[in-house]
């Protein structure tokens, strides 16, 4: 039996999804963000010491596997469960771009989209106004700097990197579907909630979050983890 420890608004969605899309049983333990914090419960951290979602636990015949990691958690499914499908061939090109996007999508790509929800938010602290008089232009601007120097060059990047990938081919791994949509759902939705992703600028983008959001496994599993909000 497969058990999926869930967390709203967070990456355990793409877990959900690739349930899904591979036709699998599962059972969902629902995990809610405290409202003050948005962090994630004590609870999550009774199931795995990080205490972060996604937390997956497959139990056979009295034999239990947990694991975490989006990438980790995706990977064993498809290889256990996809019978040939969602992952290219290996040794083919279309595995190297595969095996690429699987590790890019939380590696290089997360850690900009990250740090501008961060310089956001301390741009904006909620502290009392007199507090926030005396603080605030120093704290703003450091976060425009920030901004400047490091993050927005870094998201244009990569923003124009994965446009340019994908008129390359239908997918980001090649012609097929595989788990390394799937992984790169949050990164492309993070950038269009982030800051918007221009039809003009970005049309193999939006194409692909059109072609996603279609696709019957992924509208199922927004039924089953309920509503879905990227931080902005």
């Amino acid at each position: 039996m497969i058990t999926l420890h869930h967390l709203d608004n967070s990456r355990s969605q793409r877990i959900l999804w690739m349930l899904e899309e591979l036709g699998l049983k599962y059972e969902v333990k629902y995990h809610k963000r405290d409202p003050k914090t948005l962090m994630a419960p004590q609870s999550l951290r009774d199931v795995h010491p990080l205490g972060k979602a996604p937390v997956l636990v497959d139990s056979i015949e009295g034999a239990s596997e947990t694991l975490v990691e989006s990438g980790a958690i995706l990977e064993y499914l498809v290889t256990k469960y996809g019978q040939g499908r969602l992952k290219p061939k290996p040794g083919s090109p279309e595995f190297l771009r595969y095996t690429f996007w699987m590790h890019f999508s939380e590696g290089s790509a997360m850690l900009p989209l990250v740090l501008k929800l961060i310089f956001n938010q301390i741009a904006n602290p909620p502290i009392p106004l007199v507090a926030k008089l005396m603080i605030l232009p120093v704290v703003k601007g450091i976060a425009i700097q920030m901004h400047k120097m490091v993050i927005d060059p870094s998201l244009l990047a990569q923003q124009k990197y994965m446009e340019d990938e994908l008129k390359r081919s239908e997918w980001f791994a090649g012609s097929e579907f595989t788990a390394a949509d799937v992984i790169m759902s949050f990164v492309v939705e993070a950038s269009e909630s982030g800051g918007g992703l221009p039809v003009s600028k970005y049309p193999m983008l939006n194409r692909f979050l059109e072609r996603i959001h279609s696709r019957p496994a992924y509208k199922k599993a927004l039924e089953v983890g309920g509503p879905f909000k990227m931080p902005g």
